[in-house]
């Protein structure tokens, strides 16, 4: 496979891997806005989105496996040009309605990226397959990150719609691209084949499934959950660091996810070094007591505690993905990635209602940070009961997400 080809699928698989970010939580800050525009509250409008995050979710085996019938690059262009056209039309609609339609497309092409994108990358990166994944999972961050800055500065410079249109147009134009690339012959679907895999036992392997399938869901609750909901957090308690307008709390939240976008390479680096087990652990004893302390802080020392709590759940993701590839057969690699990444966005929808019952009893996020911390306990407690292991440096991360 040339050189060419693998750049430029990385090149697309990163960009695709920023935009999903970004196109899945921009509407957390935007909402921000629509409660002034609209006169509704918080709660019904977050909930807007909550079928759109199960398509998510949902959608995630489908587009997998049409990938395989009709290839990666084919569906990578309807994913950029989809997402695009639906979030350009949110910036259209009049109504909640019409708004609640146009977030369900964008979760329904949003779905396309990692069961397709990330297979896709892994094909083509030739030599450097782990660095291109780990270059890959901060893109992915970066477009959280960024969420809130673009959609922020959107909104205090031309208003709620452009926070829409602009990154719609921005997708719809890399697909364009993609398109061109492919007519080209710069751009294939060509499959390389994958390295050895790991012979385990099958008790094992069972063992440790059923035991990630609890702690990827809690913790994807938990993710979720902090993304959709703190925006809102640093709006209630910045106590002046936002200063005025959207963006400064754009600011705060880009701060955190730009933090933890970085902790991709760390989590990568003690994956490889050390036995998978206790990082993984390590990792979610660190978000128990972060997320109970950001339940009640506020100002800077909030700020500090959500960069902590949030690169430790990004820091677990390695390590998480190094397990699911050692214990499963490599000809069931894409099937268990796929049930990673359908519990992953299935919780989404779980997440926006929880936050959004939380905020209507309480008016608060005392109590929702306080459930966050029992979470990942339990998650901790069933991580410990994976099995001990000896480092077997022979599997690379499969990316982190």
């Amino acid at each position: 496979m040339s050189s060419q080809i693998s750049r430029s699928t990385v090149v697309f698989s990163c960009l695709g891997h920023l935009y999903i970010h970004l196109c899945t939580a921009f509407f957390f800050v935007i909402v921000l806005s629509l409660e002034s525009v609209w006169q509704l509250p918080y709660h019904e409008l977050i909930e807007l989105w909550t079928l759109g995050s199960l398509m998510v979710g949902v959608v995630a085996l489908p587009a997998g496996m049409l990938a395989d019938r009709i290839g990666s690059a084919r569906m990578m262009v309807a994913y950029f040009l989809g997402m695009g056209g639906c979030a350009i039309a949110a910036g259209l609609v009049q109504t909640p309605t019409a708004l609640l339609w146009c977030l369900t497309g964008i979760g329904v092409f949003a779905a396309i990226y990692h069961p397709v994108g990330i297979p896709w990358l892994v094909r083509n990166a030739g030599s450097r397959r782990g660095k291109a994944l780990g270059f890959n999972g901060i893109f992915g961050s970066l477009g959280t990150a960024l969420a809130g800055v673009v959609a922020g500065a959107l909104i205090d410079t031309s208003g709620w719609r452009a926070a829409f249109i602009v990154p719609g147009a921005v997708s719809v134009l890399t697909g364009i691209a993609l398109l061109a690339f492919m007519a080209r012959g710069a751009i294939d679907d060509r499959v390389v084949p994958s390295g050895e895999e790991e012979s385990v036992s099958r008790s094992d392997m069972w063992r440790v499934f059923a035991i990630l399938v609890t702690t990827m869901f809690l913790l994807a609750l938990v993710y979720q959950s902090i993304q959709t909901s703190l925006p809102k957090l640093m709006e209630l308690r910045h106590q002046g660091l936002a200063g005025e307008g959207v963006l400064g709390i754009g600011l705060l939240v880009a701060a955190v996810y730009t933090a933890a976008a970085f902790m991709q390479i760390i989590g990568g680096h003690l994956a490889d070094r050390y036995p998978l087990k206790p990082v993984y652990v390590g990792a979610l004893l660190i978000q128990v007591p972060t997320l109970w302390l950001a339940a009640s802080l506020g100002g800077v020392p909030l700020l500090i505690v959500a960069i902590i709590m949030v690169m430790a759940g990004v820091g677990a993701l390695p390590a998480e993905n190094m397990l699911l590839a050692r214990y499963a057969p490599q000809s069931r690699h894409g099937l268990v990635f796929g049930v990673k990444f359908v519990l992953a966005f299935g919780a989404a929808p779980l997440a926006v209602q929880l936050v959004a019952l939380v905020t209507e009893r309480t008016g608060e996020f005392y109590w929702l940070y306080a459930l966050l911390a029992a979470f990942a306990l339990v998650a901790m407690c069933a991580a410990l009961m994976l099995p001990s292991e000896q480092r077997i440096p022979a599997v690379r991360p499969a990316g982190a997400d």
